[in-house]
């Protein structure tokens, strides 16, 4: 299947600008399982998609879309990690513009380990409504809910949307990194402002789709109230993609629900407006 099922002119490895990667892993998840699913239903969807984009103006996928063999990911997320590094790798390596597709966040490590390799002075930017900041969890530090100290000890980040932590995540976080929920409800994206200007000239950009509002977002398998809008969250990537060069990205924890495809869209849409304002300007 692939991403929104694109003429063969457009998606043949060589001439892609991007690839898009399936990792349907979800081992480590701990409350609502079937985020392995989210690739699937994610490509499904982007068949729907509108090629033109009004914001920028742009047809990206002229640029070369071309979608991957899922990664055969391995049981144990320390080598499910080591395997999607391998893979990124290979292709931020042949100058590509890599999109990870999740499964879980864990997923994010592998793909910031690989995007780091390849780039010098990275950064990486996060959407999520978890700051994802614990050491370990459940005897392992590689569970989805400690990707953001797996990939602080890469390279710095910056964390938009929190709204959901432990007080020893809190106590141990460096605050000024972090752009609360609340903070962009009561003063809009200017409350990010700061944290934006610490991300280094390279940036990785991964989004765990509960970042969202689930009003807006209700497939995902740990939902918080309190969450970003459309535009918000479009807003901040677009501000981040005008300043910085992004050089990749992930899309992480949709759980697709039969019943309501709307989810799926958003997803895919997401992907297609960031790639828009990344490269399609």
């Amino acid at each position: 299947m692939k991403f929104a099922d694109l003429p063969g002119a457009y998606t043949g490895y060589e001439q892609a600008r991007t690839v898009i990667l399936p990792i349907p892993y979800d081992k480590t998840s701990t409350w609502r399982k079937g985020a392995d699913l989210g690739p699937q239903a994610l490509l499904a969807a982007s068949a729907n998609m509108e090629l033109f984009d009004i914001e920028t103006g742009s047809e990206v996928y002229r640029t070369g879309i071309c979608t991957l063999p899922p990664v055969d990911c391995p049981p144990d997320p320390a080598a499910m990690v080591d395997e999607v590094e391998k893979q990124a790798l290979h292709h931020f390596r042949n100058g590509k513009f890599v999109v990870g597709l999740g499964g879980e966040h864990s997923v994010s490590v592998g793909l910031v380990r690989a995007a780091a390799r390849k780039f010098g002075n990275l950064s990486v930017l996060q959407f999520d409504a978890h700051s994802d900041l614990r050491p370990e969890y459940e005897d392992s530090p590689y569970n989805h809910a400690c990707v953001m100290s797996r990939v602080s000890e890469i390279c710095g980040i910056v964390q938009v949307g929190i709204r959901s932590m432990d007080k020893a995540e809190w106590d141990a976080a460096d605050r000024d990194r972090i752009v609360f929920a609340h903070d962009l409800h009561k003063y809009g994206m200017n409350a990010a402002a700061e944290a934006l200007e610490l991300l280094t000239d390279t940036v990785y950009i991964t989004v765990d789709l509960d970042v969202l509002d689930p009003s807006v977002m209700p497939s995902t398998g740990t939902p918080e109230p309190g969450g970003l809008d459309w535009y918000t969250l479009t807003g901040l990537i677009r501000r981040a993609a005008g300043e910085r060069t992004i050089i990749g990205m992930d899309v992480v924890e949709l759980l697709p629900d039969r019943s309501n495809p709307a989810p799926d869209f958003l997803a895919a849409k997401l992907i297609y407006r960031t790639l828009s304002m990344v490269l399609g300007q």
